[in-house]
This record gives C-alpha cells, structure tokens and sequence, in this order.
C-alpha cells in the first residue's frame, strides 16, 4: 500500500509542476488533462503528506523519551499521535479503494407511485422535487423527461435525466422502495397511514455498450398531452418505444418536437436495457450488489420519512435524520455521504478478502 502511495505523491507533485510549465499552459488540452488528474488524486496525496507529518511527529516525540523532563509528556504525546496515524492509515486505505466504474455516468431516474392510493402518489411528487432541489445543490441538472399528473397534484410516474458532477455516484443509494407515514391531505380522521414509492437509478449507458436491431423497436406516436389530459400541442410529436424482445416501453412527451422525443426514448431504453444485462452480469459475478428496486413493498423499504415524529431513517445503514421537511428539502448529503462511505468500506473488505 505504502509504494502506491509513494507512487501517487511523486506524480501530484510532478503534475503540479507541470502546469507550471509554459508549454503546458499554452496547450489548453493537456493543461485541462493535467487539472483533471491532480484533482483525482489530491485527496490522496495530501492524507499521505499528512500521515507522514505524523510520522515525523512521532519520531521527534520519540527523541525525549530520554528526557527525564520531558519523558512523560513524550509518551503521552506518542500514543496521541499512534492513534491519529492508526485512523489516517484507514482512510488512506478507503482513498485507495477503486470507484465504481459508473460513478461518473449520467443518470436515468424514475419514480413511481407505490402502496397508498393518491397518498403515494402526493409522495412520489414530493420525492420528485426533493431530488430537484439536491440537484441545485450538489452540481447536478435535472430534465424531466416524462411525468404522468394525478388529480391532487402527486404523480403515478416520472422520469428524468440527471447530468452533472458524479451523477451516478450521488443518486445511486436512491434506487429502492420509500416509505412515508403521515397523515394524508385525503385523511378526515387524522389516521396516520403508511404510503411507499419506488425509485429506480439507471447509469446511462454508452451507445457502444447495447446494440439494438431497429426491426426489435415498434414506434408509435400520439398526442402529447399535460394535466387534466389537455393538449400539449396538435401534433403527434409524444413517442411510445417497444422494444418487442424485452417488451419494455418507453414514452417520452416533454418536447414538443417528434424527433426529439424518439430521441430521448431510445437513449432511456438504451440505458434500461444496459441494466438489466448489467444487472444479469453481475448477478452471475457479485450476488451482494444492490439491484433496482421495481415494486414498492414495504419490506424492501430503504428510508422511511415519519412526518409524525419529525424524523426520516434510512434502514439500510440505520441512520436517522431529524427535520423532515429539510430532508425533503433536498438535505439528502449526510445520508447519502455515509452510504458512499460504507459501499467504500464494503469495497475495501471485498479486496482484503480476494472477493
């Protein structure tokens, strides 16, 4: 570990320098190259420059223990510094570990209504704005691409395109069954009630990666049309993709603009059909990895969101939140770092056992 780690620092330094060098500055292409490396690897090498500024420390603390002056102190400060280098030997050990591949995909997300009537519909709504407000957040944009409205205002289904930093990355822990219990706004008893909605995190997939036979695609065209079922447009420019093998369908409306919306069909199906042979692949190759969520039982739950006691938990990791509203809000980065950094710990037992 420690020769990769020298491996690393040499070259952070030796990519510092070289942007300093006017013929690097000059060319913008391997100047942005270089950017792009040191801003990868700098979470390394300055916890490594760090761990041996604690190893120096420990070498000058060790220097009085012949002291008899200073020789209690020393070891009080030795053990000090035993337990820092102890805990920065750990997280050099998580910086080390491989990201997932996909981290920096762009990201189809779908949302649908589970248990619960219109209540789960209301909530899918509520976790549609809740990830477009982290969006705005966290360096990521947000496209709807489809949503079919319900009377009260919730939604029985979305689907959206995230792009931005790492999309992947962030919204991947979303993927699975929500849970919410509150008192719904069609409730006149005041009966607390249990409704779900499910999320789904495909990675975009590359166009290389799926190949699909146009014969396999049956397209059909229609009205598009928004709340209420009133006419977008007088066009057939709303698009519904077959693809006849898998049976999965893909409509697509928000454009007003035929082409455009076949367009953004088949990226979204490209994408559905990249996971499920993702999914087939790593079924065979690592059972533990999560997959999507398609239903909304509540004993797959991952988080549940109690309006009653003002708090949201997420199951999987057995943290909780308080303030739910700011959880909805699109405070999602505290549950969201602690998952990425238990997949990493998950990651690391995975290479320390041969897996």
């Amino acid at each position: 570990m420690f020769e990769k780690l020298e491996e690393i620092r040499d070259r952070y330094h030796e990519l510092q320098e070289a942007i300093l060098q006017p013929d690097t500055a000059c060319d913008f292409s391997r100047y942005q190259s270089c950017m792009k490396e040191i801003s990868a690897i700098r979470p390394v090498a300055e916890e490594y420059e760090a761990y041996i500024g604690i190893i120096r420390q420990i070498q000058d603390a060790k220097g009085l223990l012949s002291d008899p002056d200073y020789s209690s102190e020393a070891e009080a400060e030795i053990a000090a510094l035993e337990e820092a280098k102890n805990r920065k030997i750990d997280q050099l050990r998580l910086l080390l570990v491989p990201p997932d591949p996909l981290n920096s995909r762009n990201v189809i997300l779908e949302i649908r209504a589970g248990v619960g009537g219109e209540e789960a519909a209301l909530f899918a709504a509520d976790l549609m704005r809740m990830y477009s407000k982290y969006a705005d957040k966290n360096g990521l944009s947000i496209e709807l691409l489809s949503v079919s409205p319900t009377d009260l205002g919730g939604i029985s289904e979305a689907l959206m395109m995230v792009t931005g930093s790492e999309p992947f990355a962030k919204m991947k822990f979303e993927s699975g069954t929500h849970c919410v219990k509150r008192v719904p706004v069609t409730e006149s008893g005041g009966r607390i009630h249990t409704s779900t909605a499910t999320v789904a995190v495909l990675p975009e997939a590359k166009d290389v990666e799926v190949e699909i036979n146009p014969s396999d695609i049956r397209v059909d065209v229609f009205h598009a049309s928004g709340h209420g079922g009133q006419g977008v447009n007088t066009t057939d420019s709303a698009v519904r993709l077959t693809h006849i093998p898998t049976g999965l369908v893909v409509v697509c409306q928000d454009e007003r603009s035929q082409l455009e919306n076949k367009n953004k069909a088949m990226k979204v199906l490209r994408s559905r059909l990249a996971e499920k042979e993702r999914i087939r692949q790593e079924a065979a190759v690592a059972a533990e990895r999560s997959q999507q969520i398609k239903n909304g039982d509540r004993s797959d739950r991952i988080r549940t969101y109690y309006f009653n006691h003002d708090y949201v938990v997420d199951h999987r990791i057995g943290m909780t939140i308080n303030r739910t509203a700011e959880v909805l809000n699109g405070e999602l980065s505290p549950f969201i770092e602690a998952l990425q950094l238990a997949e990493k710990t998950d990651r690391l037992s995975g290479l320390s056992s041969g897996k």
